[in-house]
């Protein structure tokens, strides 16, 4: 039997480390894209405003980027120490992704970043301004093949299970490339990265223009931040729905736990705005229902029904008697590979295999196992439903309030009367919300897959390495410590470079002497 101390120690560490080092992606996958954008306006209008704009955020790009890149390397160690298991049951599939963002979307956007940094005076503005593009496409490209392979974790599509090897494999990898969860994954989060370093530059913007400093930087930061913010925001709305139909198809046990549908509603079905859910008593108090709105999201219809909790444990009830067929099956296989009726039995049962995997909490063997570890099996499969319902309403509340915040922005900014004070003010304290809503929504997409490390297939408790709890408690207090320093270095870093202003580019430039070639180009006049 599996140390339930054992499988939790593991999960706090990878939640931790990747908690941590989501602080930190966000803000670079947006943050690339404005500088990118702030360096066209350069190239377009030859004004050096623009030019130290784009290396002044620069500069706080490539302070996040340090920082990401050294927690991101600790979490894909983790695969192989934590959870050596499932490494070894879907490295197949899952490493592929994985290997593909290390060799093609990490080397692009270290490589640009590179140029981008030390090419100023050896580029001219148009090779460099491509270059600045092709770093902020890499530095998407990378979040693309990570959610590739998360989005698999989520909807095991394009591989099946191979009863000779014992392990998952390939079996169509376009299907997991183009995987529906996948890509409304990758969208929702590239979009909320842009919110995030949005919401950044117009927080930083707004504390400059409080003090009086930098005004000329800041009110053009300050406008682009809005435009961008705005429409960053309604993408994550937009896309954050298209989410919600994806689970519809794909993950309804997570759909139901998350509004809180103890039973299946009549079609179309409600959306609860509040409540208190009781998992005790399968209820959600005082509940606040708007009609329509939950049946529209999650179907696109108003006939088509949403299977509640209830539903869902009794499917899952059934899928586990399925899957303790299948795993006979596969021991009589073992004992004989060349038994037909068995192999058979396999083929016909093997999609519900990972069902019967969720009695191993219970007996060692599915086959031993009585009705009501059956029963309590299937239950095991709706994840805390109270975590799931407020954290997804906190998420939606911090998105809403983002978006009036640039709605209000952009609209004091492109008016010809001067901004009132309390508008930066504003700017400066919706900073937080994006993180906020980022983490919360990485917990729901994750704690609401419980108890699967792969949807359907395999079990969290079975992926787990067998590492003793004195190893993980000592390994989870280095993280803690080695990341709260690097947290403190990473704030002292970017307060001292904003509190310097624009002159800290003057540090890249500084690193080496400037010597400049034929193809260096002088700069722009000022404005």
């Amino acid at each position: 039997m599996v140390d339930p101390l054992l499988v939790d120690l593991s999960r706090l560490q990878f939640a931790l480390t990747a908690l941590y080092h989501f602080l930190f992606v966000p803000l670079t996958l947006g943050l690339s894209i404005l500088i990118a954008m702030m360096e066209t306006v350069y190239v377009m209008t030859r004004r050096t405003i623009w030019r130290d704009m784009t290396k002044f955020w620069g500069v706080l790009f490539g302070i996040n980027f340090a920082l990401g890149v050294a927690t991101g390397i600790t979490m894909e160690f983790q695969f192989g120490m934590n959870w050596a298991y499932y490494s070894h049951y879907v490295g197949d599939v899952f490493g592929a992704p994985l290997a593909i963002e290390g060799l093609m979307a990490f080397f692009l956007e270290a490589t640009f970043v590179g140029l981008f940094f030390f090419g100023w005076d050896r580029l001219s503005p148009r090779a460099h301004m491509i270059v600045t593009w092709l770093m902020a496409l890499g530095t998407n490209f990378s979040a693309l093949w990570i959610l590739v392979a998360n989005g698999w974790m989520q909807n095991p599509v394009g591989a099946a299970f191979n009863p000779d090897t014992m392990r998952m494999e390939v079996t169509d990898f376009m299907a997991v490339i183009f995987n529906p969860v996948a890509q409304a994954k990758f969208v929702h989060t590239v979009s909320a990265g842009y919110v995030c370093a949005a919401t950044f530059v117009l927080g930083v913007s707004g504390w400059y223009m409080l003090r009086g400093r930098h005004i000329q930087l800041a009110k053009r930061s300050f406008v682009i931040a809005s435009a961008f913010g705005l429409a960053s925001a309604l993408s994550v709305i937009v896309l954050g729905d298209e989410s919600g139909y994806a689970l519809t198809d794909n993950q309804k046990m997570k759909l139901a736990a998350i509004e809180a549908m103890w039973e299946t509603e009549p079609a179309p079905a409600p959306f609860t705005a509040i409540g208190i859910p009781d998992i005790k008593e399968r209820k959600t108090h005082f509940a606040i229902q708007i009609p329509w709105v939950m049946g529209l999201i999650g179907t696109r219809s108003i006939d088509k029904q949403i299977p509640g909790i209830d539903q869902l444990v009794a499917k899952a009830e059934e899928r586990i008697r399925n899957g303790v067929l299948a795993y006979d099956a596969l021991e009589k296989m073992k004992a004989n590979r060349d038994d037909g009726v068995a192999r058979a039995a396999f083929s016909q049962h093997a999609a519900d295999m990972g069902y019967a995997l969720l009695l191993k909490q219970y007996v060692p063997d599915p086959r031993q196992a009585s009705e009501q570890q059956i029963k309590d099996a299937a239950w095991s499969t709706v994840p805390g439903v109270p975590w799931l319902f407020f954290g997804f309403r906190l998420m939606v509340l911090c998105g809403f309030l983002l978006l009036a915040v640039f709605a209000i922005s952009l609209w004091h900014t492109i008016r010809e009367t001067e901004a009132p004070g309390w508008l930066f003010r504003m700017a400066l304290l919706a900073m937080p919300l994006p993180w906020l809503a980022i983490e919360i929504g990485w917990f729901v997409a994750e704690f609401g897959r419980q108890p699967w490390i792969i949807e359907g297939v395999l079990p969290t408790f079975l992926a787990t390495s067998e590492l003793g709890v004195y190893n993980l408690l000592l390994t989870i207090a280095g993280f803690t410590l080695l990341y709260g320093t690097l947290a403190v270095i990473e704030v002292r870093l970017m307060l001292a470079a904003i509190q310097k202003g624009p002159d800290v580019a003057s540090v890249v430039e500084g690193l080496r002497p400037v010597r400049p070639g034929p193809r260096a180009v002088a700069p722009y006049p000022a404005e």
